[in-house]
């Protein structure tokens, strides 16, 4: 089982709210997930993000592949550069 981390869209229509989810790379986008990992609204100025870091770094240590927006938002919290750094340490 391939896992890993991307969004789920939430909300009403014109109107997203993301769910950053652990999930099974077989499963529909809006399926269903493993674990939640944390929230993204891009309609908020500033966008909020909002990251449960220790469960991040647990899926992405287990091997989870995030996708590139949601790499993007990990790098911006900062989440990134600790995995690659716990990397470097082992």
């Amino acid at each position: 089982m391939a896992v890993k981390l991307r969004l789920k869209r939430m909300g009403s229509k014109k109107k997203p709210v993301y769910r950053i989810v652990a999930i099974d790379g077989h499963n529909k986008r809006d399926g269903e997930y493993i674990e939640l990992v944390g929230t993204y609204n891009p309609l908020t100025e500033p966008k909020s993000v909002s990251i449960r870091e220790e469960v991040a770094l647990k899926w992405l240590n287990n091997g989870a592949i995030p996708s590139d927006t949601v790499r993007n938002l990990l790098s911006e919290a900062g989440i990134m550069k600790k995995f690659h750094e716990s990397k470097k340490g082992n």
